[in-house]
């Protein structure tokens, strides 16, 4: 019986240090690690414009129809750049359903920046991205949608240019993926622009 007791009071002893260490200290320690050396990302990468509202997170694309917008990647997520809802179409290489909808999307792409029929389209701007939020766009993508917003917002095409270049991000560690434009920031520096004119 007595051993019983031992192994019993052991048994809680662990449990009880357990909980301690792994619901309360390790929470705590990876929570004052984040905030001390990255603070921007645990905390969501908000951007909050100069009034101090936050517009949304540089991690997660938003939809812009408007033609004065640079329009980010197709999404999938819910009804579309849902962030509770995120993922891709599932749809195959094989899916007729694909297929019809990049057809039309390289359609309506053509139409809104004023391409000709035969000018190629790049491939982010008509497939969704495998979480739906993507928030970057091609440079390529960027250069395309350029004169359309150029024309509407009465902007001079080197500065509108000048604030592509300082709303892309570089490839991550310079050689993983490609530098990519950031759909959110750029129109939010497009949208203050016009603001301080």
């Amino acid at each position: 019986m007595k051993f019983l007791f031992i192994q019993l009071r052991s048994s809680i002893m662990a449990v009880l240090v357990l909980a301690v260490v792994c619901c309360g200290l390790y929470p705590l320690a990876v929570y004052a690690l984040a905030q001390t050396f990255f603070h921007n990302k645990a905390n969501g990468s908000l951007i909050v414009d100069t009034s101090g509202t936050v517009r949304g997170s540089a991690l997660l694309a938003q939809n812009f129809a408007d033609d004065k917008y640079f329009i980010p990647r197709p999404s999938a997520a819910g009804n579309g750049y849902d962030a509770t809802s995120s993922g891709g179409s599932n749809l195959g290489p094989t899916s007729q359903k694909l297929a019809d909808a990049i057809k039309e999307r390289i359609a309506d792409y053509r139409k809104k920046n004023g391409l000709k029929d035969s000018d190629p389209v790049p491939a982010d701007a008509v497939t969704d991205s495998a979480s739906g939020l993507d928030p970057h766009i091609s440079l390529r993508n960027a250069e395309l949608q350029s004169p359309r917003v150029a024309k509407i917002r009465n902007l001079d095409m080197d500065k509108l240019q000048e604030l592509v270049h300082q709303n892309t991000d570089a490839a991550d560690f310079a050689i993983l993926g490609e530098p990519g434009v950031n759909v959110l920031k750029l129109n939010l520096a497009l949208d203050q622009l016009n603001v301080t004119k």
